[in-house]
């Protein structure tokens, strides 16, 4: 079986060959969709044969939106006190870089598999891109999120967001890991849609405690995961050469 045939789902807006149609913002790259929840390690193994079929020449370019069951992932550089609870959930080592996050149902997870070969060779410029992708999408919820200088991921201002809030409240709605193999990216993003927010309590989610974490629904919206994705196909130009400002 080809490693291209190896990513071929069960999900929805598919079609002969098992992926989605390519998002107008985005053109020349496939999109996978699934809807059940994907094993981690079964997602990493699919994520390693695409990007190698990428790099060969005989796989696309690979958005694969998705979600995991409860888990815990452990990027480069974790650090061993931040996972608070080891015993909560399955903790894994993701290989990605950050610190460690939590996955599970009601998130929406990006893995994003780009030939950085064939864009810019500007792996700071793709984590900001990837931000932007997030910001402009939940832009579209009328959902004013920032990036934050020295924490990498997408923020909200819940003051801003809600007047009842405390002033100076900030919580993250997604968190960013990526990772490169001969220019071609792998790993991505979650975005907190209407996940139970206690699950993070097993860690410091990305070393930062000082800030809280929070989603789509927390914040009084309840779109559906469809209508995430739907949005997300819509702003995925911020990933194209030049979508994206990265001024501090």
């Amino acid at each position: 079986m080809s490693s291209h045939a190896q990513m071929q789902p069960e999900g929805r807006l598919l079609s002969d060959d098992g992926l989605a149609a390519p998002a107008p913002a985005l053109p020349g790259v496939a999109w996978r969709i699934d809807d059940a929840p994907v094993p981690y390690e079964a997602a990493v193994a699919a994520m390693e044969a695409q990007v190698a079929a990428i790099r060969a020449g005989t796989a696309p370019e690979l958005i694969w939106l998705l979600q995991h069951p409860p888990l815990y992932t452990a990027g480069t550089s974790a650090r061993e006190a931040d996972l608070v609870d080891p015993d909560r959930f399955p903790v894994f080592k993701a290989g990605r870089g950050g610190q460690y996050t939590y996955h599970g149902p009601g998130q929406r997870i990006a893995y994003v598999m780009l030939d950085l070969s064939r864009r810019d060779r500007d792996l700071r410029g793709f984590v900001c891109a990837v931000e932007q992708w997030v910001i402009d999408a939940l832009a579209r919820f009328n959902v004013t999120a920032e990036r934050r200088q020295g924490r990498v991921g997408v923020w909200v201002d819940r003051h801003r967001q809600d007047p009842a809030q405390p002033a100076g409240r900030e919580d993250k709605i997604a968190a960013i890991g990526v990772r490169v193999r001969h220019w071609v990216t792998f790993h991505g993003m979650s975005l907190n849609v209407d996940c139970d927010l206690d699950h993070y309590g097993g860690i410091v989610p990305c070393g930062i405690a000082e800030h809280g974490v929070t989603s789509l629904w927390d914040l009084g919206l309840t779109p559906t995961m469809a209508e995430v994705d739907e949005m997300l196909r819509a702003t995925a130009g911020a990933l194209s050469p030049g979508g994206a400002s990265c001024a501090a």
